[in-house]
């Protein structure tokens, strides 16, 4: 059977650092207090000339160059973003233009948080499908552009970047041995839009609009979420919690993180932490923090690495593979 396999993977973050101490300038807080309710002690800023695009082809290009590939080698991206450079066209179209694709297909998916997953669910399905050879995967944003950044309850959460994988079809033999994503799991429930939004769009005021959040809600529903869709993986390919060699999850909270881990019976030295240092970067965490971790070789050939993440909708989704 055809299996999507990982080739490459690759990250790009602005030049601009903003720290806890700087952030006690800007708004009412402390770095104390942000390290204890969310781990995060860093995040990237983007700056001009920096868009979701530019950074969507910097993750791309390293990405490739990873995979040992060229853009001509790819006939299909999928980017998620809930920051795109335009209303449209697609960012996903910008960047297959600045890396020079002029064939397949490009275009953007928008799932908040969960983006990167639903785009690897979605690009696997079309390589299965035989509708795509090799795909670019990519989740980048500017989230920096849609805070507010008088409301320290949201800007303190969010930073900036972009990560991508190269995804080519492969041969498997339908067992969990195979290399290439063995299960993906998607979620989503729109009774749950007012916990986490932004105040407004094209149709409505005509504006980009700021992030909302009801943190306590968020963080109510996550962790019961998360592992939802981690055990329906479980389920449809047989294994289990201790099989698992890397748990790479969406960055928001450590506390979600940590509260996940541990409900899954996954410890701690077994998951990609990158909260920290990169803040919340939406549809872009998990890519950024997956090639932090294929980069200093945490993650190897043949290790099965689990991916999930939680986002705005509420939206929700695993993805297993074997690296």
């Amino acid at each position: 059977m055809i299996r999507s396999v990982v080739r490459g993977v690759g990250s790009a973050l602005p030049k601009r650092v903003l720290t806890n101490h700087e952030m006690e300038s800007m708004v009412d807080t402390t770095g104390e207090w942000i390290v204890q309710r969310t781990g995060i002690r860093q995040r990237y800023i983007a700056g001009e000339g920096e868009t979701t695009a530019s950074l969507g082809e910097a993750a791309a290009r390293a990405a490739l160059a990873n995979a040992g590939m060229q853009p001509g080698d790819i006939d299909l991206i999928v980017l998620a973003t809930s920051t795109p450079d335009n209303t449209f066209p697609a960012s996903a179209v910008n960047i297959q233009n600045r890396l020079g694709i002029h064939r397949g297909a490009a275009f953007d998916i928008q799932a908040v948080c969960s983006g990167f997953v639903f785009a690897m669910a979605t690009a696997d399905a079309y390589i299965r499908g035989g509708m795509a050879r090799r795909a670019l995967v990519i989740g980048a944003e500017t989230f920096s552009r849609i805070l507010d950044w008088n409301d320290r309850t949201t800007c303190v959460l969010f930073g900036d970047g972009a990560g991508a994988v190269v995804l080519e079809a492969g041969e498997g033999q339908g067992t969990v041995g195979d290399r290439g994503i063995l299960t993906a799991h998607l979620r989503s429930d729109g009774a749950h839009k007012d916990k986490l939004y932004v105040d407004g769009g094209p149709s409505t005021t005509g504006k980009a609009g700021v992030v909302h959040m009801e943190g306590r809600e968020v963080f109510k529903h996550a962790v019961g979420m998360i592992t939802d869709v981690i055990y329906d993986a479980f389920k449809a390919t047989g294994t289990e919690a201790g099989d698992i060699d890397w748990l790479v999850p969406h960055q928001a909270n450590i506390r979600i993180i940590e509260g996940s881990a541990r409900k899954l019976g996954i410890p701690m030295d077994k998951v990609v932490v990158t909260v920290d240092r990169h803040g919340n970067t939406s549809a872009a965490s998990i890519p950024l923090a997956l090639a932090e971790a294929v980069g200093d070789g945490r993650v190897k050939r043949g290790d099965l690495v689990l991916l999930e993440a939680m986002g705005g909708g509420f939206t929700w989704g695993s993805v297993l593979l074997r690296w």
